[in-house]
């Protein structure tokens, strides 16, 4: 555990946000492994079946995995204060909450796989696979929630490497029971489909216990008195005014990027193709970012709940900065190299151009996008996840999806109309984002104060 109120920022900063880095390559790992051996082994049908379930997952956990950044938020927060009975407490009902909603979004996953899948239009042919690994994906919802829960614990205290050391654990786990239950191997039946969701049913419950039996065994954080597991009505509140928004930014973000998808489709197979390789290159330029911004989120939080706002501005200033330097070297590179990036996917010629280009336009968007982490990182730490929510409405479905239409339609500009609306709308949200945090107004937000004794930095 750190405390992030006292010492060097920018040490807290790389030392708390490279973990969490790791994490999310090991977590893109994890979620393309069960297409890797369903595609390569059960073919085509089989990874479309795999492949359309993921909406209907992603419908299922958004808004409850938007409850973790808010047990992170308010666990640095308490952590701040130097209030461990409520850290205790939110701990308890954070755990509470997760358990209730997982085991009712099994339910509904199960109950309602065949409806879901139809609903989003699903072929016929591919209806039985995919409904069937919806349906055991679905039996290991609550080890994933709890897991994310109890990790967003461990952040908000200041520890992001033990949740890396879970996921590697798991993710090694799924490498290796998919092609033994996909395929199978002596006395294990081959499985196909239903393997590759039992696999990773697996791998998330491994997590899940390994992430309890440290909380429970290793430190105090579980309540050891009994009424400190009685539901809370106050920090249930406080837990789903902060989460539920947090976790519709992510619909919107999601929902925005599928009807971008529809525009995209318009403009030929070359150009979904190139696109599909270019955007596997840029999420690596900002996934350090966004890990920066989860690391703000808890330095904030702490510092919040001590009373140091001050040391906040400090943060910004210092994650700005870093955020800068490594977004900015993403440009540089994409800029000067996009062909021989995108040619790590793909050698058509074609399809490398459209790659190239998308490159070069969208490139100019990372050091807003970064930014743009830092800025929601600290209105997430405040507990201000609604302004982050319309924020990134206005940018994804005001300044994104009409100007993506207009430029690449209404002037004649075809697809690179779409990429220069990304890069418009970025700087849009960047500049939404950097007013409002310059108003203070998320300061109001803050739901611990800090003691009397506590004062600025």
């Amino acid at each position: 555990m750190q405390d992030f109120t006292t010492g060097s920022i920018w040490r807290h900063l790389l030392v708390f946000s490279w973990p969490m880095f790791v994490g999310n390559l090991f977590q893109s790992l994890y979620n393309t492994v069960d297409s890797f051996w369903v595609g390569r082994y059960l073919g085509a049908d089989a990874l479309g079946a795999v492949s359309v379930s993921f909406p209907a997952i992603f419908a299922l956990v958004s808004l409850i995995m938007g409850l973790t950044m808010a047990t992170t938020t308010l666990v640095a927060q308490y952590r701040g204060a130097r209030q461990d009975d409520q850290v205790r407490r939110t701990v308890a009902n954070s755990v509470l909450l997760i358990v209730v909603l997982g085991l009712a979004s099994t339910g509904v996953g199960y109950v309602f796989r065949f409806s879901l899948l139809r609903l989003m239009r699903t072929p016929e042919e591919i209806l039985e696979p995919a409904a069937l690994y919806l349906g055991v994906f679905s039996v290991g919802l609550v080890p994933m929630f709890l897991y994310n829960s109890l990790s967003a614990v461990l952040r908000g205290l200041g520890d992001s490497r033990t949740p890396l050391r879970f996921l590697i654990y798991a993710t090694v786990v799924n490498i290796i029971l998919d092609p033994l239950f996909i395929l199978g191997l002596g006395p294990v039946p081959a499985m196909g489909v239903a393997g590759a969701a039992w696999a990773t049913v697996l791998a998330q419950l491994l997590s899940a216990v390994l992430s309890v039996y440290y909380i429970g065994r290793v430190t105090d954080l579980f309540p050891q008195v009994r009424s400190q597991w009685k539901p809370d009505g106050m920090l249930l509140r406080r837990l789903v005014a902060i989460g539920v928004p947090a976790g519709l930014q992510t619909s919107v973000v999601a929902f925005s990027e599928a009807i971008l998808m529809v525009i995209i489709n318009t403009f030929g197979t070359d150009v979904v193709a190139g696109f599909s390789a270019a955007i596997r290159i840029d999420q690596f330029a900002f996934l350090p970012a966004l890990s920066i911004g989860l690391a703000v989120t808890a330095l904030v939080g702490q510092n919040l709940g001590a009373g140091k706002q001050e040391r906040v501005r400090e943060i910004v200033r210092s994650s700005s900065w870093l955020t800068v330097a490594i977004t900015g070297a993403a440009t540089v590179v994409f800029l000067a190299w996009p062909e021989p990036l995108v040619r790590i996917f793909t050698g058509e010629p074609p399809v490398v151009a459209e790659g190239a280009r998308y490159l070069r336009i969208v490139g100019l968007s990372f050091v807003p996008l970064g930014l743009i982490f830092v800025l929601g990182g600290v209105l997430r730490g405040a507990g201000d996840t609604m302004a982050t929510m319309v924020i990134t409405f206005l940018t994804m479905w005001v300044a994104r999806l009409p100007v993506a239409w207009y430029l690449s339609y209404g002037l004649g500009w075809g697809v690179a109309g779409t990429w220069w609306a990304v890069v418009f709308s970025t700087v849009v949200g960047l500049i939404l984002n950097w007013m409002y945090y310059r108003s203070g107004n998320w300061l109001k937000k803050v739901i611990v104060q800090p003691q009397p004794s506590t004062g600025p930095a």
